[in-house]
């Protein structure tokens, strides 16, 4: 596994605003305290979420946009790009493979992050069709569409965008997780970038005491002492 020393650009793509912050956001914090450039893709806006049925749809979308970007400089990300995909209805397409490709060949990240294409039968929560849509055409768009020049082809040829090869993918929330992040020093960076989407967790009083008892079982998994909080992540070598 790379050393973050090792790593200068991070890109996280997502299916919805929040999933980057339940899954990965002291990880993150603790990447760009190290320096290192992070950057969200978004496939979708998030606009089938919340829970007030008197708001009308056509405000969630620009909400959740709005409430994402103020998650992300919590943690110190200024760079997000939205992909307007509708929420529900990912599907691991040509199309979707193609815009990731886009992104990765424009960002050129040394490391990927993603979620899982597979089902989570302990947390199906995490198994959303729109998470395993979107892992399922991140996987393929960093192997092999972004490094392969034949892999559409007009990135290249209309839109200047030169292969590029992700050296390393972090899949989270999937039931082949290896590598467990202390994120202890980052909890309430955490909890402050989960407030920030109101629309989402603004009706959980208990949101802390689950977090911090949902990333304690993840530190034991994972070996870490007593007391510590973890996030979770399959690690692939994609050089």
């Amino acid at each position: 596994m790379l050393s973050d020393s090792d790593i200068q650009r991070a890109l996280v793509i997502a299916a919805h605003p929040d999933d980057i912050d339940f899954s990965a956001a002291g990880t993150i914090a603790l990447w760009t305290d190290a320096g290192i450039e992070v950057i969200y893709c978004l496939v979708t806006d998030g606009d089938a979420g919340g829970f007030d049925e008197s708001l009308p749809r056509a405000e969630m979308a620009p909400m959740r946009r709005k409430e994402q970007t103020a998650a992300a400089t919590v943690l110190g990300v200024h760079d997000l790009r939205f992909l307007g995909y509708p929420d529900g209805m990912v599907e691991p397409t040509l199309a979707l493979r193609k815009d990731l490709a886009r992104v990765i060949r424009q960002v050129r990240p040394d490391r990927v992050v993603c979620p899982s294409p597979e089902r989570n039968y302990q947390r199906i929560g995490a198994s959303h069709p729109d998470h395993r849509a979107v892992g399922s055409a991140a996987l393929d768009a960093v192997y092999p569409d972004a490094r392969n020049p034949f892999a559409f082809p007009e990135l290249l040829a209309d839109e200047g965008l030169a292969p590029w090869t992700v050296r390393e993918l972090w899949i989270s929330a999937g039931p082949g997780a290896d590598h467990y992040v202390d994120i202890t020093d980052k909890f309430d960076q955490k909890v402050a970038a989960l407030r920030a989407h109101e629309s989402q967790t603004g009706h959980l009083d208990d949101m802390e005491q689950f977090l911090r008892g949902w990333l304690t079982r993840t530190a034991e998994r994972g070996g870490l002492p007593p007391g510590r909080l973890a996030e979770m992540f399959q690690v692939l070598d994609t050089s």
